[in-house]
């Protein structure tokens, strides 16, 4: 256990520091995101994004024009820019589809595919106060030159060129959650939704993220590797901050400074009967000594997101209940993973484990039959679900797809047990999940993150021998008189 700690709470060595320290009189082009001219501690030469790079990106276009019917066009737009107020955005979360055809991190885009215009981009200009303000953006020189466009124009001129590509086309793709009506409102796509030929092009972009390259794998383990070191960090944080709103502070901060962008969605940290609401987000209250607490996080890195869960007790130790309901948990996480290979499908393995987890609740006594209706208000979730650029990753896929090498899943049982379940009373109140980031291989599984502890001894041996006074940030009594002072 003290090896797993040491590597899990490694810090950035001095050598990074230094490197990150260092300067260059060379002049730069800022293309309004990262090159490897510009951020060379990021990307290295050949690459578009953080290790993918500019063939894999040709060779990802040239695949989507295979799986492309013939007199087909294709139109991909950038995610848009959302606002929090009149004058304050949001940070951009670029569109998976967009990011994966054209390694465009910057919004204002419009990506067109067919088999006679090849890759075509259209791009926003900026004007010299959007400079000032926002900083310089990639243009239509940018999208030859570092997106490898093959042709390429200022978004100007989409009503003068898109509506004859539309007319030549039998059939319309387009990405339905970022349409916007510069292209909508012409009149050939107009005509084309008309008559039925205007389609999804998740159908083909789903296709192809659905198995990973090594690149994108080599970025989904760093990935999972981030959370599984930041929430290490947090249980043992949890031990002397049992607070859901630190908790949540915490695997933020952790995972940030180990290189992620971003959350990969709104950490859920329930403590106590809040762990029983499965998608719960408020993260406002104090857990209550001798009370679980769960953890479903997940970080972004480079356009490709974690996912897990944990539970435990930040006081150090399962109850009788808490240990009889986690250990029916464990075990059904780890028989899942055993089904994990080629061939098998999702919705197998979910059906699997509706049948696990319905008889050791009848032998436990919350279930008064296996056959019990009940069970689903305990736990309406699927076993896992497909993960990559997206949390809920291809979502067009069906669950009954037969997995292959190089698909990632999520493999999370859980019981949600409200406080006002008509059933035994001590386990009233108590919400466990287990989830774990599960690849494909050649002959079986690869468990990403294995390396954050999930059995109860060795919980209990992490929060009573490493969590006392651990973790950096404010002592409980400053946190304390925080709060008073706030209100």
């Amino acid at each position: 256990m003290q090896i797993v700690v040491r590597k899990l709470s490694r810090r950035v060595s001095l050598n990074q520091a230094i490197g990150r320290c260092t300067f260059c009189t060379k002049t730069v082009i800022d293309i309004g995101q990262p090159t490897s001219a510009s951020h060379p501690q990021l990307l290295k030469e050949g690459e578009v994004t953080p290790g993918i790079t500019s063939e894999e990106y040709v060779s990802r276009r040239n695949k989507f024009l295979e799986l492309l019917p013939e007199k087909s066009l294709a139109i991909v737009a950038s995610a848009p820019v959302k606002m929090m107020t009149n004058v304050v955005p949001y940070t951009l979360r670029q569109d998976a589809d967009y990011l994966y055809i054209t390694g465009c991190q910057q919004p204002g885009g419009l990506a067109v595919l067919g088999h006679d215009c090849g890759f075509c981009m259209f791009m926003p200009e900026a004007n010299p106060h959007d400079v000032i303000w926002q900083g310089k953006i990639a243009g239509a020189d940018e999208a030859l030159e570092t997106f490898k466009a093959e042709r390429a124009y200022p978004m100007r001129k989409l009503r003068e060129i898109l509506p004859d590509m539309m007319k030549g086309s039998s059939t319309l793709f387009h990405n339905k959650h970022t349409a916007i009506p510069a292209y909508m409102n012409l009149e050939p796509f107009q005509k084309a939704a008309d008559n039925g030929k205007v389609k999804d092009v998740s159908y083909i972009t789903h296709e192809l993220r659905l198995i990973k390259s090594p690149a994108e794998l080599k970025l989904m383990r760093e990935s999972a590797s981030i959370a599984c070191q930041a929430l290490l960090q947090t249980m043992l944080h949890s031990r002397m901050y049992p607070y859901e709103d630190v908790l949540s502070a915490k695997i933020e901060y952790e995972c940030r400074i180990r290189g992620a962008q971003r959350m990969a969605f709104n950490p859920v940290v329930g403590g106590g009967p809040n762990a029983s609401v499965i998608h719960y987000s408020r993260n406002d209250q104090k857990i209550k000594d001798g009370d679980l607490v769960l953890m479903d996080i997940g970080c972004e890195l480079h356009g490709y997101v974690s996912d897990l869960t944990r539970t435990w007790p930040p006081c150090g130790s399962f109850s009788s209940p808490q240990e009889e309901l986690y250990d029916l948990i464990l075990q059904t996480n780890k028989e899942c993973l055993k089904l994990c290979k080629p061939g098998a499908t999702i919705r197998q393995i979910h059906n699997y484990s509706v049948e696990m987890l319905r008889k050791g609740l009848k032998e436990i006594g919350i279930l008064k039959k296996e056959a019990s209706n009940s069970y689903h208000l305990l736990n309406p979730t699927s076993i896992g679900h497909y993960l990559g650029m997206d949390v809920h990753d291809c979502s067009i896929i069906s669950y009954d797809r037969p997995l292959k090498p190089g698909v990632v899943i999520t493999i999370e049982p859980g019981i949600y047990i409200p406080s006002y379940f008509d059933g035994p009373e001590r386990y009233q109140g108590i919400g466990i999940r287990i989830e774990d980031e599960v690849l494909i291989t050649e002959t079986g599984y690869e468990v990403l993150t294995g390396s954050i502890p999930k059995e109860v001894k060795h919980i209990e041996t992490l929060l009573n021998n490493f969590g006392h006074g651990h973790g950096m940030g404010v002592g409980i009594e400053s946190h304390n008189n925080v709060r008073v002072a706030s209100k």
